[in-house]
């Protein structure tokens, strides 16, 4: 018989978390939305969402350190609709399975990991070496670290047990 593993005892789990739900509610629906809703960010005046000092933070990155942000072409705002269709609904199913001990994202995980990757790599390889190339490359590597990270522990996490929030155990 298998049984639930507590989260107290699935500390990356809780790492997990605190990504999946960072993610959800400020890069998915404050950040990535910005770029869908303000097609031009040097005309953002009037802007309903993401609130003013959001805002004002999310283009002083742009113009500061990512200039390919700034800049939004076509390719990218597609990785941004990406992540406001895709991966925002699976963080919210990711918290619910990872807090609840819910196996059926295990499959999911492996699919978001996958995609998480492939964009990650194609947008840092424009920041890095590309046509909007940032003008502070490690401070960019830096900040995109963790969606190279954590969709690398992620399949390390799922990979390792077809089970991975329970565990056999014998029944008396």
């Amino acid at each position: 018989m298998r049984l639930p593993v507590p989260l107290s005892r699935r500390r990356l789990d809780i790492a997990f978390l605190g990504f999946f739900v960072f993610n959800l509610l400020f890069v998915s629906y404050v950040i990535s939305i910005e770029q869908i809703l303000i097609r031009n960010p040097a005309d953002a005046g009037g802007a309903l969402w993401p609130p003013g000092e959001s805002l004002a933070l999310i283009h002083w990155w742009e113009k500061t350190f990512d200039p390919l942000l700034w800049a939004r072409p076509a390719w990218y705002r597609a990785t941004i609709w990406i992540d406001v269709l895709l991966f925002g609904p699976f963080y919210a199913a990711a918290i619910y399975a990872f807090a609840r001990g819910r196996e059926w994202i295990r499959t999911p995980s492996f699919v978001w990991a996958g995609m998480m990757l492939a964009n990650v790599i194609i947008i840092l390889f424009d920041e890095l070496a590309g046509v909007h190339a940032s003008p502070r490359p490690w401070i960019v590597l830096s900040a995109n670290a963790s969606w190279i990270v954590f969709p690398l522990l992620i399949l390390w996490r799922m990979g390792r047990n077809i089970h991975p929030f329970s565990e056999e155990v014998a029944s008396a």
